[in-house]
């Protein structure tokens, strides 16, 4: 038997199986190469039972696919997950915040803050406390709570873009504003 006659004999069985096994065309096609490139490097002629050995090694090579797409998409899956929990640890206002100032820059600004503002931006963000741990804390609503962060914030944003215009024109005047 030639190799074409051993391919044409057992194509369609091989790809049928590794269509099967991997449930998608194109890596089916593949590992079917794949299988005919790995039969025909080896000393075929001598194998008793064709058939039974080319599937042996087509089922091999599909569980190493398989093996090596679960591996990947663990990978995929943890990154993903990894991202989003930074996605959902800083928003984008808080991100500005932190990569614009410095830390004692940061805490000068806090500082000035109202106390109430400064109290749910602590617990927010220093204690790492939710919204509803905050509320419980201080004894206030959920939406106060949100609304006083919010707040918070957008004063420290718009002293933070006052700074920038500062600096822009080269003066460095932290404290006018």
């Amino acid at each position: 038997m030639t190799e074409h006659e051993l391919f044409h004999t057992y194509n369609k069985d091989v790809y049928r199986t590794c269509l099967y096994m991997l449930k998608n065309s194109q890596d089916a096609e593949d590992v079917c190469h794949d299988v005919f490139v790995t039969v025909f490097r080896q000393d075929w002629s001598s194998v008793t039972n064709l058939k039974a050995w080319i599937m042996r090694i087509t089922m091999n090579h599909c569980l190493n696919v398989i093996r090596k797409n679960k591996t990947k998409h663990e990978k995929q899956g943890q990154l993903q997950w990894l991202h989003d929990q930074e996605s959902r640890a800083v928003s984008p206002v808080d991100s500005i915040v932190v990569n614009k100032l410095s830390y004692d820059e940061l805490e000068r600004q806090l500082l000035q803050l109202p106390e109430k503002l400064l109290s749910v931006v602590t617990l927010r963000y220093i204690g790492d406390l939710s919204i509803k741990e905050i509320a419980e804390t201080l004894r206030i609503p959920q939406n106060t709570v949100r609304s006083r962060l919010y707040k918070a914030l957008k004063l420290i944003r718009k002293k933070l873009e006052r700074q920038e215009k500062y600096i822009m024109r080269g003066e460095n005047h932290f404290g006018i504003y």
